[in-house]
C-alpha cells in the first residue's frame, strides 16, 4: 500500500518580490495540492536546500538572463515525494522515495539539444529557482522524470550539494580530456564547487593545484587532497608558480569555477601545449579574454560545461556515496539566507551553506 501524507495549506518560504525589495520570510506561502498537480509533476515535501551562488545572481537579477519575478529560488533540495499528478504514467519514482531537486527541474527530452546529449541546454528546459520556483520552501512542484533518486548512504544535507555543485565539476572534469596523472588547476578550489572538485579529480586520478586565498582555504584544500596550493592574493606570478608546479610545463587542464574573468584569461599562459580549459563559473557580466595566438599554436581548447545530465547527477551523488567525495558544510536555517548571500557576495563562504527547512 502507497503511504498517506497529510500535506498543510501553507508553509514557510523566502520570496524574492524584486531585486530591489528585501528578502522576504513567510510562514503563509501557500502549497500545491495533489489536485493541482499535472500529469508527470511531483510534490516534494523537503528536508534541506542548499545555496549556491546562482541564487544570488537570480536574487540581484544581474545575469544576462533575468528570473522570474516573484521568485522562490533554491535548485539543490532533497526530501520525500508526498504526491504524484493523477493520471501520471510509467513515473520512475514512487510516494514517499527520497529525491534531489536540481537546477534542471524539466527538460523536453526532444529537441536537438536533449537528443545530442545535452539536456541541460534543452531548449524547452525550466530552472529550479529560476524560471519556476524553487527549494527555498518547505513544498517544492517539480517533474517525476527528472527528480534524482537520493542512495541510501548519503545524507540529505551533504546530497544537497552534490545536486548541483558536483554535478557541474563532476561533469566539467569528466569532459577536461584529462587523464590518471594529469595536472588540473583548480582556480577557486576553496569555495563551494571548488572543494568539490577538488575531491573529484583527485577520485578520478589526478594531480590537482588549488587556487585561492586564505589559510582557511589552503588547509581545506591540501586535507582533501591537492598536491600543490597557489594563494592567487600572495603570489607575484601566478602563471610562472602553476607551470614551476606542473613539472615546469604547465597544466593538462583547467577547471574555472571562480566566477572572475581573469581567471580565465590567465587560463591560456599556464596550460601546456594540447591544455583544455573548462569554462565553469559565470560572472554577471563578463567576456571571455584569450591570448589567439597563444591559444592557436599551443593546440588550447575551451570548453563551456553547464551543470549537467540526470546521468551525471546520479553519477556524482554514487561516487560521494561511496565516500571518494564529501561536502563540507554548515547547517543553517532558511531565516540565514539574507546573511549567507552576503557571505556568498564578498567570497567569505568555505565549502557550502546547507538551509534545514524543517526548521
Amino acid at each position: 500500500m502507497s503511504p498517506q501524507f497529510t500535506i498543510p495549506k501553507t508553509q514557510k518560504a523566502a520570496i524574492v518580490e524584486s531585486t530591489a525589495a528585501p528578502l522576504k520570510i513567510v510562514n503563509d506561502h501557500p502549497v500545491p495540492q495533489p489536485e493541482d498537480l499535472a500529469p508527470g509533476e511531483c510534490l516534494v515535501e523537503l528536508e534541506v536546500s542548499g545555496v549556491c551562488h546562482t541564487d544570488l545572481h537570480a536574487r540581484q537579477g544581474d545575469w544576462p538572463i533575468p528570473a522570474k519575478l516573484p521568485l522562490i529560488g533554491g535548485h539543490e533540495g532533497v526530501g520525500r515525494i508526498v504526491a504524484i499528478g493523477a493520471h501520471t504514467q510509467g513515473s520512475p519514482v514512487k510516494l514517499g522515495d527520497r529525491v534531489g531537486i536540481k537546477w534542471l527541474a524539466y527538460s523536453c527530452l526532444d529537441c536537438e539539444p536533449c537528443r545530442k546529449g545535452l539536456e541541460q541546454s534543452c531548449l524547452n528546459g525550466k530552472y529550479s529557482g529560476f524560471t519556476v520556483d524553487g527549494t527555498f520552501s518547505q513544498y517544492v512542484v517539480s517533474w517525476v522524470t527528472h527528480v534524482t533518486p537520493i542512495p541510501d548512504a548519503l545524507d540529505s544535507a551533504e546530497a544537497a550539494s552534490i545536486l548541483c555543485a558536483g554535478i557541474t565539476v563532476y561533469r566539467a572534469i569528466k569532459n577536461s580530456k584529462t587523464h590518471i596523472g594529469d595536472w588540473i588547476v583548480l582556480p577557486g578550489a576553496g569555495g563551494g564547487l571548488g572543494h568539490l572538485a577538488v575531491q573529484y579529480a583527485v577520485a578520478m586520478g589526478l594531480r590537482v593545484v588549488a587556487v585561492d586565498t586564505g589559510a582557511e582555504k589552503k588547509e581545506l584544500c591540501m586535507k582533501l587532497g591537492a598536491e600543490k596550493w597557489i594563494d592567487f592574493k600572495e603570489t607575484t606570478d601566478l602563471v610562472k608558480d602553476i607551470v614551476d608546479a606542473t613539472d615546469g610545463y604547465g597544466a593538462h587542464a583547467a577547471v574555472v569555477t571562480a566566477a572572475n574573468p581573469q581567471a580565465y584569461a590567465q587560463a591560456i599562459d599556464y596550460l601546456r601545449m594540447g591544455g583544455n580549459l573548462m569554462v565553469v563559473g559565470l560572472p554577471a557580466r563578463a567576456n571571455l579574454s584569450a591570448d589567439i595566438f597563444f591559444t592557436v599554436v599551443k593546440s588550447i581548447s575551451i570548453y563551456g560545461s553547464y551543470v549537467g545530465t540526470r546521468q551525471d547527477a546520479r553519477e556524482a551523488l554514487a561516487i560521494a556515496a561511496a565516500g571518494k567525495v564529501k561536502c563540507y558544510y554548515q547547517l543553517k536555517p532558511l531565516s540565514a539566507l539574507a546573511e549567507t548571500y552576503e557571505g556568498l557576495a564578498e567570497g567569505k563562504i568555505v565549502g557550502r551553506i546547507v538551509l534545514n527547512m524543517k526548521d
